[in-house]
């Protein structure tokens, strides 16, 4: 079945959705956003990337993914969950991380030496890489 197809099989199904459903491929564009910056974590079995994206008004966003590689036997696959972070919640969502990785170090676990962790990422891989459009 090809797109085109899909689509109209989509809208006699969901009719009630009709005018969310594109009427053609090109319809999608700006959907999946091309990355401007990106910075992959590896850590342990997860993977986080932090990847800026721009809008068709040409602002920007951040979005935070958190990817983990399941096994199945011989399969694997990842399953992967997303927060998309817009610029007016940058100041509240870093004081916020912060407030609560301080809480850990501070309050719950202050005998934890966490500075072991500080040195991991000459040993990991970490991509950053700027992207012009």
């Amino acid at each position: 079945m090809n797109c085109k197809h899909l689509f109209t099989y989509l809208r006699t199904l969901f009719k009630p959705f009709q005018p969310l459903i594109p009427t053609t491929l090109e319809d999608h564009r700006g959907y999946d956003r091309e990355e401007i910056f990106s910075k992959k974590v590896k850590a342990g079995k997860r993977t986080y990337f932090f990847d800026i994206k721009s809008t068709r008004g040409n602002d920007y966003y951040l979005t935070i993914t958190e990817s983990k590689r399941r096994i199945d036997g011989e399969n694997f696959s990842y399953e992967k969950h997303k927060i998309f972070l817009y610029k007016e919640d940058f100041f509240k969502f870093v004081n916020a991380l912060n407030e609560a990785v301080d809480h850990v170090k501070n309050d719950l676990l202050p005998d934890f030496d966490f500075e072991q962790f500080e040195n991991e990422d000459s040993e990991n891989e970490v991509n950053n890489e700027l992207r012009w459009e």
